[in-house]
């Protein structure tokens, strides 16, 4: 494969919003579309899927609380395609252009929930990944204390996750501007809305078509473009953290 050949990747891409996100990419990005799954055998079923609609992905096996399996799949991209342009829903391989981390609008209620205090911190322009690392961790310390609410956090542990995600998307961001400004990387978090998934359940507002269209707008901007850069989005549009 050249390394000239451009490359997108989409991380939990066998279902759901992920797919549709892979089958967008497969239409729209110019370069390949790398579909990917802890389950080889689900991911190969879904690369199957959109081979049967004319579409060519490609599969690689990840499991991204898998050190080694990030790492596999790191060079892999290196050795293939000398790096990657797109990144859909993880962090941590190298050469990125466009990210995409897939956050969700209950973190912005959880955030308004959580004290005076720990909104602060969550809304710093400083804070650090290590101490955003301790405040998670100290939520989850709080709570089977049974002291969470004392401590000030909200109610939701899929809130306070959905915040560490947005809050690392702002780090991650920050960090790139300080040290790869050149690059010209963009990083954003998004909420994709109440899509119709095996979590939300079949009530919810949106297909996984519709939920696919903010990630994918952020991972196509335009080579020039130079922001969005470490916000959060929502229906394609910048929201006030």
């Amino acid at each position: 494969m050249s390394s000239a050949t451009r490359v997108a990747l989409v991380t939990g891409a066998n279902k759901g919003i992920g797919f549709a996100i892979a089958r967008d990419l497969c239409r729209q990005f110019s370069g390949d579309a790398v579909l990917t799954a802890r389950d080889e055998a689900r991911g190969r079923a879904a690369v199957q899927q959109l081979q049967a609609e004319g579409l060519s992905p490609r599969f690689h096996l990840l499991d991204i609380n898998d050190l080694q399996s990030i790492r596999a799949v790191r060079d892999f991209l290196r050795k293939e395609y000398g790096g990657l342009d797109v990144l859909v829903n993880n962090a941590g391989i190298a050469f990125k252009s466009r990210v995409v981390n897939v956050s969700s609008v209950v973190s912005l209620r959880a955030l308004k929930k959580c004290s005076p205090e720990l909104q602060q911190k969550f809304r710093s322009e400083a804070i650090t990944e290590e101490e955003l690392v301790g405040l998670m961790n100290k939520f989850v310390e709080d709570t089977k204390k049974g002291v969470h609410r004392k401590e000030g956090w909200p109610d939701t542990a899929y809130g306070v996750t959905k915040i560490g995600v947005t809050v690392l998307s702002r780090i991650h961001a920050r960090n790139l501007s300080e040290q790869r400004r050149s690059d010209k990387i963009l990083l954003n978090a998004c909420c994709p809305g109440w899509v119709r998934t095996d979590m939300a359940g079949p009530k919810a507002s949106k297909s996984p078509e519709e939920g696919a269209e903010t990630p994918v707008y952020l991972a196509l901007l335009p080579s020039d473009a130079d922001r969005p850069h470490g916000e959060f989005v929502m229906e394609k549009k910048v929201e006030q953290w």
